[in-house]
């Protein structure tokens, strides 16, 4: 499923709230899920779960056509499958299997999905960035109202790509829309530890943009921030900068220690569960009752039970594949 784009669209509960509900759900069990096939050995490599931060990718997601692009990092898989990346060929990918998006080729972080706009996980942190405000460029040189996002964490808005992104997405008025995952930590290091002035939406202002703080535990004011974003993008306005207070319920990545942080602080954060919260709200409104919460949280489970089962009987690529794909013939 995916997050139908309302182009621009304010969220509505009745309407909204039940795919983003079910969204949200499937990401969880997708993501949960990681740390064990790390452990069992079904992924080489390192992985980056983004459990706790589903209301961002799913609230952003909705404002975006499959036209537009996105460019995300090393924590990206939510945001692929809130474009509309199939769960199963995502699963692949990340196993390294022959049926994943790049024929196994990219794993975790270098996913891509040319038509749905994904121009890729990224591993190298902040790289998006500067991927993101070339897509507005092209966007903007080729004459077509899509949108450009870039997704990056708290710790990449130390990196040089950021002011100079900035700056260009300015003075070039380009139809991007930053939006930093403020998740509290640089792998292990806080936020305060490494910034110097911890309000990050000052450095979009300080360039120009129009700067946002929103809390990313709840899918409905992300939602309605990018949706604003989005349409003064479309509108040849210029690009936003979004910053989403959100927390990661997991390790870093899989095998984490985690022993930067307390049981506690973690613990203070899923009172604040960006599912439970749109489920109670939901509840609450007379929208959906127990038995339909119920169902969704089944079928979430049940989805992520067929993608596993296609991803682990996808073959590995062959060998001869190895220089296939590297790169398109120009004719």
């Amino acid at each position: 499923m995916t997050v139908a784009a309302t182009d621009n669209a304010t969220f509505n509960l009745t309407t909204d709230g039940p795919a983003a509900l079910e969204m949200m759900s499937r990401i969880r069990e997708f993501e949960s899920r990681l740390p064990g096939y790390s452990e069992q050995g079904l992924i080489r490599g390192s992985t980056h779960p983004s459990v706790g931060m589903e209301a961002v990718a799913v609230g952003v997601s909705r404002a975006l056509r499959d036209s537009d692009s996105v460019a995300s990092n090393h924590r990206g898989h939510a945001h692929c499958l809130a474009k509309g990346a199939d769960a199963g060929k995502t699963l692949a990918e990340i196993l390294g299997r022959r049926d994943g998006y790049c024929g196994g080729k990219g794993g975790s972080m270098h996913i891509g999905v040319k038509e749905l706009g994904i121009l890729g996980t990224n591993g190298i942190v902040g790289a998006g960035i500067g991927l993101a405000t070339g897509a507005a460029l092209a966007a903007q040189s080729q004459g077509t109202d899509n949108v450009a996002v870039a997704y990056f964490g708290d710790g990449a808005t130390n990196q040089g790509v950021l002011a100079e992104a900035f700056n260009l997405a300015a003075i070039w008025n380009l139809p991007v829309v930053f939006v930093c995952e403020n998740n509290h930590f640089a792998q292990s290091a806080t936020l305060e530890e490494m910034v110097a002035q911890p309000e990050l939406r000052r450095r979009g202002e300080a360039y120009g943009l129009p700067s946002v703080d929103v809390d990313g535990m709840d899918v409905e004011a992300v939602s309605n921030v990018t949706t604003e974003a989005v349409l003064r993008a479309r509108a040849g306005q210029g690009p936003t900068f979004i910053v989403a207070d959100t927390y990661r319920y997991l390790g870093h990545m899989a095998g984490d220690t985690e022993i930067y942080r307390t049981a506690e602080q973690v613990e203070q954060w899923k009172r604040r569960d960006p599912i439970a919260k749109l489920a109670n709200r939901l509840l609450e409104s007379g929208v959906l009752d127990e038995a339909e919460l119920q169902s969704i949280a089944d079928s979430a489970v049940a989805a992520i039970d067929a993608a596993e089962a296609f991803a682990k009987a996808s073959p590995f690529p062959d060998v001869a594949s190895a220089f296939t794909q590297v790169s398109e013939d120009i004719r």
